[in-house]
This record gives structure tokens, sequence and C-alpha cells, in this order.
């Protein structure tokens, strides 16, 4: 009877602090996120949520939801936070103002279900041309297709144009210009994201290019 009235008490104990856990592990884990966050910009809203809520002991989350005004990210950094959505189920960051350290995006998203990720930001052309140096004149997206999208721009009063597209996993550049087509530039690659395809739409101010990505 005693071991039976034991084995009851450490039942209800370990109900009451999973209970407990549920109630509170979600709450610590935003204010976590949102202080790592905090370093690189302002944030607006973080949100965690898991059940059970044990899992984000081991860094596992089944929604994250994150609203920032503004974020500053070098190429490397923004790597390295894809490669920590791998262990959320679904994710859902947007980003007011996002400055990549070589250009200034603006209304930047990036969803995450399962191991797709889609990713958008709308660029301005005074943002691209603050870019560029001006260098480039008057470069803008003229085709879009399933996996690249092309651009064309001014150089030296010469008028080009160039192809971002989906390679191996990587998204590269490379110029439309006899001779010159073979030489490519990697804009992006990460060994834990495999980029499918690439895209872009007219915006008022400028445009906004849409990415397609899974993890792997």
């Amino acid at each position: 009877m005693r071991r039976i009235r034991a084995l009851g008490i450490a039942a209800a104990v370990i109900i009451v602090l999973l209970a407990i856990a549920q109630l509170v592990l979600p709450g610590i884990a935003a204010q976590n996120l949102r202080d790592r966050l905090s370093h690189n910009g302002k944030v607006l809203s973080v949100s965690v949520s898991a059940f059970p809520a044990i899992e984000l002991l081991w860094h596992q989350a089944d929604k994250v939801v994150v609203r920032m005004a503004r974020y500053r990210s070098t190429t490397g950094h923004l790597q390295s936070l894809l490669d920590q959505a791998a262990n959320t189920g679904s994710l859902d960051a947007s980003a007011t103002e996002l400055d990549t350290g070589l250009i200034t995006l603006h209304d930047a998203t990036l969803h995450k279900r399962g191991n797709a990720l889609v990713g958008s930001a709308t660029v301005t052309k005074a943002d691209l041309r603050s870019a560029l140096g001006g260098a480039v004149q008057g470069l803008q997206p003229i085709a879009s297709g399933k996996a690249e999208l092309t651009f064309r721009g001014t150089v030296l009063g010469v008028t080009a144009d160039a192809t971002l597209r989906a390679q191996n996993g990587a998204l590269v550049i490379s110029p439309d210009v006899p001779l010159l087509n073979l030489i490519t530039v990697n804009v992006f690659r990460d060994p834990h994201v495999y980029v499918e395809g690439v895209g872009a739409t007219d915006a008022s101010n400028g445009f906004t290019v849409q990415a397609h990505a899974r993890l792997r």
C-alpha cells in the first residue's frame, strides 16, 4: 500500500512539474531569444510555443514568431540563425528594416514550415543606388523564372544583363555577356540550406525579391 501511495505521490509531483514547465518555459525561451535579438536591433514581439514545453530544454520548439522593427546582420550571422531554425517546426519572422551590411532591405519576412523556407524582402531604388555606389545605374529585374532572376543595369555607359540563379543549393550571379557568362559569384551559400529558386515582383519604389529553399 505504501509503495502504491508513493508511486501516486511521485506521479502527482511529475504532473505538477510538467504543468509548471508548460506555463514557465515558453516565456523564458521567448525572453532569451528577445535578449539575443535585441543586440542587433529593435524587437517588437517574440513568442515561443512547444508541447510538451520540456522540449525547450533541448532547444526544440513547435512554433516561434518574431517581429522586429530593425535588424542588423552580417551574412554569417544570418546563416547561423537559419541553422538554429532547424529545431523549430514553424517559424514566422519579420523585420520592417533589415540591414545586411551590404544593402538595406525592407519588409523582410521568413517563413518556415518543416524543412521548407520562404523568404521575401523589398529593395528600394535609393538603397540599391547607395549599395552600388553609383557603379551600376538603373539596375532592375527584367525577367523572373522558376529558379532564376535576370537584372539589367548600365555600367560605364554599357547596358548589360546579369542573372541571379539557384545553383547546387547556392545563390550565384553571373553576367549575361559573351566570354564573361562563365564567371559566377557566390551571393549566398550555407551547407544547411539548399536554395531552390528566386524571383521578383514590382513594388512601388523598387522591387520585391522572393526566395525558396529547404533545410538539409
